[in-house]
């Protein structure tokens, strides 16, 4: 029989079937790797398959024998990502705002190629969160891209930024025009993607939905603002900024009823000073950028939570909550 040129790639082919059809739960015997291979036109006696399973493992594929006396088999006994950390990766996926309906299929067809096809099938069947609505902007991806594109190369990049209207149409910022600015990093908060960038003409750092972002491109100016981006402290400013909302900074000083110490560790930080007041109640002072947003969140803890200084901050917070229940009268 003549030599196809699929003959040479024969060990490939063998690895190939055993990493798609086998694991801990499933075996493959040689028979079972002999008939695929002449399904491909490739002939094999049992010694070459031997042969070659030894050659992948030196390789470093990790290939177990099973001997349970009538049959032996063989399969992938580990691999780069296990089982666990696959589904680990899909339900993020899932779960994700960010990631489009499409790209989330693409993804996850992706995924299952990492594990066999009996493991695949239980990525399938991973829990999925009901009703997320997912970002419709697919060019999200590119957009990611080419941001790290200009931080690579040390280069500003300039781009359109837009809002939606009522109808569903963009309106774009800036009248239109293009934003220039430097690129330093990219940041996740409440489940979008943001640029930090240092922004030359206004002399300061600011962030940008990259989903909003259109018309991304590098440009061969280089890059400024290093000083003041060194200067940021990326997750403290995570942590002062809610929803990524822009305003003052300000030490603020707030009570909380003590089952919301999680809740609030999570949103400030674990190393947050928290000083008990009373029995019941704890008090936490922290440096946050007061926005709607700010108010937003202590609101949502209703009247388990009271923002007690400084007292600017506090009368805010009333004309906040004053402007809101006057909608409802």
């Amino acid at each position: 029989m003549p030599r196809s040129f699929n003959q040479k790639l024969k060990p490939f082919y063998v690895m190939n079937y055993l990493l798609e059809n086998t694991d801990e739960e499933h075996t493959v015997s040689v028979n079972q790797i002999i008939a695929h291979l002449e399904a491909q036109g490739i002939s094999a006696e049992r010694k070459s398959i031997y042969s070659d399973i030894e050659s992948l493992q030196v390789l470093g594929v990790d290939i177990e024998r099973v001997d349970s006396g009538n049959y032996v088999g063989y399969y992938v006994a580990s691999r780069t990502f296990e089982l666990p950390e696959l589904k680990l990766l899909v339900d993020s996926v899932q779960s994700s705002k960010f990631i489009t309906h499409k790209k989330t299929a693409s993804l996850i067809k992706k995924i299952e190629k990492l594990a066999s096809i009996h493991e695949a099938q239980l990525l399938n069947r991973q829990v999925f969160v009901k009703n997320r609505i997912k970002t419709m902007n697919e060019s999200i991806y590119y957009n990611v891209d080419e941001i790290h594109n200009g931080i690579s190369k040390n280069k500003r990049i300039q781009f359109l930024y837009f809002e939606e209207t009522v109808s569903g149409e963009r309106n774009y910022r800036h009248g239109g025009a293009y934003y220039l600015v430097s690129p330093f990093a990219l940041t996740w908060d409440d489940e979008n993607y943001y640029m930090v960038a240092y922004d030359s003409d206004a002399r300061m750092i600011k962030h940008y939905r990259v989903d909003k972002m259109e018309k991304i491109s590098v440009t061969d100016e280089t890059r400024d603002g290093l000083e003041a981006y060194n200067a940021l402290d990326m997750a403290v400013y995570a942590k002062k900024t809610f929803g990524m909302f822009t305003g003052h900074e300000v030490n603020v000083t707030m009570r909380f009823d003590n089952h919301l110490v999680g809740a609030v560790r999570d949103r400030l930080g674990r190393d947050v000073f928290i000083v008990a007041d009373g029995p019941d109640h704890f008090t936490v002072r922290a440096d946050v950028v007061v926005s709607p947003q700010f108010f937003a969140w202590v609101c949502g803890f209703g009247a388990q939570a009271v923002i007690t200084g400084p007292s600017e901050v506090v009368e805010q917070m009333k004309k906040h909550v004053d402007a809101i229940a006057a909608q409802y009268k």
